[in-house]
């Protein structure tokens, strides 16, 4: 089978399972299907990444479209939404191999257009959206398991995206194209930061999230709704007061409290929060924050430091310390059915429309905003 920017036959044979429990099984089709709601596009555009760094490196052309071929589904991609992963494959700093004139952006939300042979729940006219890992089912991510859109594979800042079925999953009911588009990396992130070590977030808890940015939203969101008391840090006073608005209990300025660690303790009496959800790379104060038998899930380093880590600080307070992963397939399936069953809603900023894709890149990284930036398609 030829994913959406490579072949990918060693995955294809091992992760052969079936579509969305929600979702009635049909037929498998033997021939490509047209849908009859958007016709099957005789050319379609896609950003492309050149050699280098910097916005330069985007290029925008137009080509024919393949169409899907074994068990892959073709998507006219309606919304993308860019995260800081994106930023980092753009200036070629991303952690994974990317390959050469990859069609760059991990997430994105479209409508079925076409089905190839043996495709067996996804219909033309389907809103979807497709996971990061495509080949990651379920269960623990292996080096086999890392070909990723946006990366390895050909991402979805384009008019038609041809996948593979198995990383497709139904857009919320509620949810608009733009929502659905921004919850592939961040959205998925942060569920997996609160449920993803086996005993998640209980109610009654608390629970700690540095920052404002996009994982940090979710995970805000997500930590609200399943019960826990939300303690979020932020160096923006004109935040304060939205990030109350979306649940958040307590709210510590960095810039008035550089020791937030130690305001997080006085607002637990003492006690300290039993999860921080860490997207600065902050570990310290991150793990002086903590309770004992506390969890810290570490999403990575906006700021790009990695201040070193005193492995005394782990074993004061028996701490469990997890590096996350964005998510598999399952717990992608997981959060969907979460976010429909509390009828949660992404924070969206701005929204950009595709011919303005490296406008929205410059937003998004100058700009410090509250909630996603999204490019339109079509």
């Amino acid at each position: 089978m030829t994913g959406v920017g490579g072949t990918v036959e060693a995955h294809t044979e091992r992760h052969t399972t079936g579509g969305p429990t929600m979702t009635t099984t049909a037929p498998a089709a033997t021939t490509a299907v047209p849908t009859t709601t958007t016709a099957f596009p005789s050319t379609a555009r896609s950003y492309h990444l050149g050699e280098g760094s910097g916005l330069d490196r985007l290029s925008l052309r137009t080509a024919r479209p393949r169409t899907p071929g074994p068990g892959e589904v073709a998507v006219a991609v309606r919304a993308v939404s860019l995260s800081f992963r994106e930023l980092l494959v753009l200036r070629g700093q991303y952690v994974l191999p990317v390959k050469p004139d990859v069609v760059p952006v991990s997430d994105g939300a479209g409508e079925v257009v076409a089905v190839g042979p043996g495709v067996r729940w996804a219909r033309p006219g389907d809103r979807v959206t497709a996971t990061l890992f495509p080949y990651w089912r379920d269960g623990r991510l292996a080096a086999d398991l890392l070909p990723q859109l946006g990366g390895t594979l050909d991402g979805m800042l384009t008019e038609l995206a041809v996948l593979p079925e198995q990383a497709l999953l139904p857009v919320p009911a509620h949810l608009s194209y733009q929502e659905a588009a921004t919850l592939p990396c961040v959205g998925l992130t942060a569920w997996n930061a609160l449920t993803g070590d086996g005993r998640g977030v209980r109610p009654g808890e608390t629970v700690l999230v540095t920052g404002s940015g996009g994982v940090s939203l979710f995970t805000l969101q997500y930590a609200h709704a399943l019960g826990a008391r939300v303690i979020v840090t932020t160096g923006s006073r004109a935040k304060e007061q939205r990030l109350r608005d979306l649940g958040a209990d307590e709210v510590v300025n960095y810039r008035d409290r550089p020791d937030w660690h130690t305001a997080v303790r006085e607002l637990t009496g003492g006690r300290g929060v039993d999860r921080v959800v860490d997207t600065a790379g902050s570990l310290e104060q991150s793990m002086k924050a903590l309770a004992v038998d506390g969890h810290v899930a570490l999403v990575g380093s906006v700021t790009g430091d990695w201040p070193p880590l005193d492995p005394r600080l782990l074993f004061g307070v028996a701490a469990t310390l997890r590096a996350v992963a964005v998510g598999s397939y399952a717990q992608f399936a997981a959060m969907n059915e979460f976010v429909a069953e509390h009828a949660l809603r992404p924070l969206v900023d701005r929204v950009f429309p595709f011919e303005e894709a490296a406008a929205a890149y410059d937003y998004y990284e100058r700009a410090n905003p509250l909630g996603k930036v999204v490019i339109t398609v079509g």
